[in-house]
């Protein structure tokens, strides 16, 4: 059974003849009534009464005139919806972005996007690289944004941005008036942090096992605004983007002695193939990324 006999079998039911139903499938006669003398030949059964002016349906043709009715149906769905994702008229991406990226890189880039192709539904979340990748692995999200310094070997990445991380103090703290900062005169302030499974913390707990030391943590917390509050209002020191301290004149951002920079990278299950919607988002990401 293919869908073409049951194409030429639901003609046949419907215009009750094979000569109209050749006319109106632009086949030659013969070539219907072989199609479905086969149909029945393979499902071993007479599915029209053919002694009659009329051809009409035998019982069996009846029942199968149902079933062909609502398989071409889904076949017709099926070739409606495969276009319109071709043509970028429907579609959904799910991707993970850490909160700095989510909060100052992406907004501007998610507008634009949804602006280009205004049938496609975003779903963006919120969530530490370690958790990003797990949903990655889950199938939860379709892509994420993850620190391409070690990337694992089953995600693919593609790298878009490299950013520098920055000592970020108040404008009146004593360290505020030099050039840059060393790592041992960081790890003797106290920090305000995020929560294990950032990148921002993971950067923090790789500098400080590299200078043997255990940073003097005062606060976690993952609320970026909160973080620069505690910052500015002296209780701490931390480390962040410097896109996210751009437009706040009473913090401060210092590169390190040594610079810490970071790749970032969209990831995704490799060996997962893409839908057209993601493989869209993905060039789209990477040409903003460029033109930047």
């Amino acid at each position: 059974m293919d869908i073409r006999s049951l194409r030429y079998f639901m003609t046949v039911a419907e215009l009750g003849g094979f000569s109209a139903a050749a006319e109106q499938l632009h086949v030659a006669q013969p070539a219907v009534s072989m199609a479905i003398r086969k149909l029945e030949q393979s499902l071993q059964l007479q599915l029209f009464h053919r002694n009659e002016r009329r051809v009409s349906l035998t019982d069996e043709g009846q029942v199968l005139l149902r079933h062909a009715r609502a398989i071409l149906q889904a076949v017709r769905d099926a070739e409606r919806e495969m276009h319109e994702l071709h043509a970028l008229e429907r579609g959904e991406v799910r991707v993970g972005v850490p909160g700095m990226l989510g909060s100052y890189y992406f907004p501007p880039i998610l507008m634009a996007f949804r602006h280009r192709y205004p049938q496609l539904r975003l779903e963006v979340v919120e969530a530490g690289t370690r958790q990003l990748q797990q949903m990655i692995h889950r199938g939860e999200i379709d892509m994420g944004v993850i620190v391409a310094d070690t990337p694992p070997d089953d995600l693919e990445t593609h790298s878009f941005f490299q950013a520098q991380m920055m000592a970020i103090m108040p404008a009146d703290h004593p360290l505020a008036t030099r050039d840059n900062i060393s790592y041992d005169a960081f790890f003797t302030e106290e920090l305000v942090l995020f929560k294990e499974g950032y990148f921002h913390r993971e950067v923090i707990d790789r500098l400080s096992a590299e200078a043997g030391v255990s940073p003097h943590i005062g606060f976690e917390t993952n609320l970026i605004p909160l973080i620069k509050q505690i910052v500015s209002h002296g209780f701490g020191i931390t480390t962040l983007l410097e896109m996210v301290v751009a437009d706040d004149p009473q913090l401060i951002a210092l590169p390190f002695e040594q610079p810490v920079w970071l790749d970032l990278s969209l990831a995704w299950r490799k060996g997962h193939l893409l839908s057209r919607a993601n493989r869209t988002f993905v060039d789209f990401v990477l040409e903003q990324a460029g033109n930047g």
